[in-house]
């Protein structure tokens, strides 16, 4: 292929539509159809990343291999697509800003008066053609966040106006909407699917196809009144039922020919019809299981699963190769005290202390791990929870009574937890901890080798607290080993308990890399372990 060809994929009427479901849907048909396939997010919000946005008001912060702290979606775009996404893929209206200030200060606008048009709009088209541009993909699906009306999307939409204007047949716009069913009159309403076609009129696009949410079947007469009142063609309107689980999705959009229809109006050549074998094999497993395992998840965010959202998706994985359903126990680690701790955690096979900053649920936490430890139930830490399980061994086990993280008590007398090296003369906290890939060497006679069957590994990170190597000596003399470790920095990646069935905490983050054609080691032999 001589050009990139670009999806531009908006939505209307109310979000959570699932944009970034549809979108990596989408990409997955096409990749099985041989085409190399990237998908963007830009999101109209004005911070520079997620990364110092509360999980509440963003849900998880999702981490690239080159370190980007991006949007959730860009989960689904990895464990949909099973290849890695980057800096690039995705942008927020604050990182154009910022590089549109960044040039006027330089004087690279020689003096102009910087306006939204053209050089917001430029800017924002650059980094939407900056994947194109590179030649790896023949095509780049880019997500725009929000819902068409919204004040903050409306450079995203000019930007997409003026550059399916320039691409002609080298674009494509699809618009996902809602059509509500009223239940006091059993009908389906496609009048908010016409008025949000109606706003993107009005800004000067005309979708090419559009992708209907809805909880019924939409009738032929549906179909056809959407398409004559929203300019497009019958073959071009789209149902998005409601299924079961996400990763249906791909099927269904097959189904309903998204894919066909894509390629046609991209002029592309559609003649290798997707087979979806390994997929539909893992969807088959995952709807129907062996039998259910109930996991205790311990974290302060549990009443919002989006916030552990990778680590949900991971057990789901990992699930589908044990042949198993796993069923997550939210527990809040602010409610576990040593008189309800039997109680919690009576029915769990696993149990999984997440990640997460900030002293709050701290204790309950430390009592989690110590529950886990003392009855020999397979544990899994992440991050934070890794660093919980050695300050709770160092305090149980070394009688270290007042060992702590500085993060939580900078006056500890026993900071087995410490801040890294290099961030001690951090004072920004925005893209400053240490993010992205770095190599681990496992010991070969431990739990973690067993799983990834290799030596050398590379994981993500999101941290900036580490475990103290003065203590390291006394807590591998009493039963606690380091069996992963950063060779450059001599960082302790992973401690494991071998004297329990399973027992690891590992610094990293496993759950960033676990997709569905390659669910991650580490969740698939705790998994294997707890159904045991």
């Amino acid at each position: 292929m001589s050009n990139t060809k670009y999806v531009f994929v908006t939505g209307g009427v109310t979000s959570s539509l699932g944009k970034g479901i549809v979108s990596a849907s989408l990409a997955k048909l096409l990749q099985e159809r041989g085409y190399s396939v990237t998908i963007q997010k830009l999101d109209p919000y004005i911070n520079v990343d997620p990364g110092t946005l509360n999980p509440y008001e963003h849900g998880e912060c999702y981490v690239t291999h080159d370190g980007a702290e991006t949007d959730l979606d860009l989960g689904h775009y990895e464990r949909f697509l099973n290849h890695e996404t980057s800096q690039a893929n995705n942008v927020t209206t604050g990182r154009i800003y910022q590089s549109v200030i960044e040039k006027e200060r330089k004087g690279d606008y020689l003096g102009k008066t910087v306006q939204i048009i053209p050089h917001i709009t430029d800017e924002i088209k650059r980094r939407i053609k900056l994947l194109g541009s590179k030649g790896k993909f023949d095509i780049v699906i880019t997500e725009i966040g929000g819902t068409v009306g919204d004040i903050e999307s409306l450079p995203y939409i000019e930007s997409v106006r003026q550059l399916k204007w320039e691409l002609g047949t080298d674009a494509l716009v699809i618009h996902l909407t809602l059509v509500p069913y009223l239940a006091a009159s059993g009908e389906l309403k496609t009048k908010p699917t016409q008025h949000s076609v109606k706003m993107l009129l009005e800004n000067g696009i005309q979708p090419d196809i559009l992708v209907l949410r809805t909880e019924h079947t939409l009738t032929g007469d549906i179909r056809s009144k959407v398409a004559r009142f929203c300019n497009v063609d019958l073959t071009s309107v789209i149902e998005s039922i409601d299924v079961s689980t996400i990763y249906e999705v791909p099927l269904l959009m097959q189904k309903e020919g998204l894919d066909t229809t894509v390629l046609n109006k991209l002029k592309l050549k559609n003649d290798n019809t997707p087979k979806l074998i390994k997929w539909k094999e893992f969807v088959d497993r995952l709807k129907n299981p062996e039998k259910t395992i109930e996991i205790g998840l311990v974290g302060k965010y549990v009443e919002l699963p989006d916030a552990y959202k990778s680590i949900v998706e991971s057990f789901i994985h990992a699930g589908a190769v044990n042949n198993v359903k796993v069923k997550i126990n939210w527990i809040h680690s602010e409610k576990i005290t040593e008189s309800n701790l039997k109680e919690t955690f009576a029915t769990v096979k696993g149990i999984l202390v997440a990640p997460g900053f900030g002293h709050r649920g701290i204790e309950g936490k430390i009592l989690a791990v110590k529950y886990a430890r003392e009855n020999n139930v397979p544990f899994l830490g992440i991050c934070l929870g890794m660093q919980i399980a050695v300050i709770e061994f160092a305090r149980n086990v070394l009688n270290l009574k007042d060992a702590h993280s500085i993060e939580m008590n900078r006056n500890t007398p026993h900071p087995v937890i410490d801040l890294m090296e290099e961030q001690k003369k951090i004072s920004d906290l925005g893209g400053t901890m240490r993010l992205g890939k770095y190599a681990c060497k496992l010991k070969k006679d431990s739990k973690v080798y067993e799983a990834y069957q290799k030596e050398n590994i590379e994981e993500r990170h999101r941290h900036r607290y580490e475990f103290n190597n003065e203590y390291l000596e006394d807590f591998e003399k009493a039963g606690m080993i380091a069996t992963g470790m950063n060779s450059e920095s001599n960082l302790v990646e992973i401690m494991e308990i071998p004297n329990n069935d399973w027992f690891v905490g590992v610094q990293f983050h496993p759950e960033y890399r676990s997709t569905v054609l390659a669910p991650h080691p580490i969740f698939i032999d705790f998994i294997k372990v707890a159904k045991k």
